[in-house]
């Protein structure tokens, strides 16, 4: 079983969140503790503007005030917009990376922790749908090595299939790409709350090809003593299996 997540990924609290409130006076902040609460601040308003105004239309000005940071400050941190969401998208992809690693790692095998780490994928960008929106669909219009960064995120993906059986070269990625699809579509028409509905769904697609039909489509069965086992239907099944 998972763990249930709370979402720390940017865009998950308004860029001017009165709890990051910076403090003056006797007991103000220091300088590095002010820079990380404006670059916090900053990430969040940067997510909630390019997915009101889209990447193209988001200007500084409008981050800055989303955030209450002035542009002389934003500029301290970043050298331009697009600098500000390519460590936006950095950031939060690798939080999101690392609540999909944590998942798998507390599952007993290969299959019940790359299901569970889909599911903590679909789950975390359905909480937080502006940063969905930002890294998956604006991404496109945030030029070539934002793209080039999302090129390698999906390469890390190919982590939670190391276990798997053997697939001719090329098609972990290609399981990859479709999921990625999927969501895609999803996303770019604004149904982000559906998508961990998608997880059966999906969790068939990215396990057909590695245990047959009949493998991807069988629950896991659970022992009075907690052991999680394949039903032996699934077990068995070869339909499907790339040798």
């Amino acid at each position: 079983m998972t763990k249930s997540v709370i979402s720390p990924l940017p865009g998950a609290r308004a860029g001017r969140d009165p709890a990051r409130a910076i403090k003056r006076g006797p007991r103000s902040m220091t300088p590095e503790a002010v820079a990380a609460t404006q670059r916090e601040r900053l990430y969040d308003a940067l997510v909630h503007t390019v997915a009101e105004k889209g990447y193209v239309n988001a200007r500084v000005s409008d981050i800055c005030t989303a955030a209450g940071v002035t542009r002389p400050a934003f500029y301290a941190l970043f050298a331009g917009k697009e600098d500000a969401f390519l460590d936006t998208y950095r950031h939060g992809t690798s939080l999101l990376l690392r609540f999909m690693d944590d998942a798998y790692a507390d599952a007993g095998d290969w299959r019940t922790g790359a299901r569970a780490a889909l599911k903590v994928l679909l789950d975390v960008l359905a909480s937080v749908p502006a940063f969905a929106t930002m890294a998956i669909v604006e991404i496109d219009a945030a030029g070539p090595i934002a793209r080039r960064e999302r090129t390698e995120l999906l390469g890390r993906f190919a982590r939670f299939f190391a276990e798997a059986p053997e697939v001719p070269e090329g098609l972990v990625d290609t399981v990859v790409g479709g999921v990625y699809s999927t969501i895609y579509g999803h996303v770019s028409a604004g149904r982000v709350a559906d998508l961990p509905g998608l997880a059966p769904m999906l969790g068939y697609f990215m396990m057909a090809p590695f245990v047959g039909r009949e493998g991807a489509a069988a629950e896991l069965v659970v022992r009075p003593g907690g052991e999680r086992v394949v039903p032996p239907c699934a077990a068995s099944d070869t339909d499907g299996v790339f040798h």
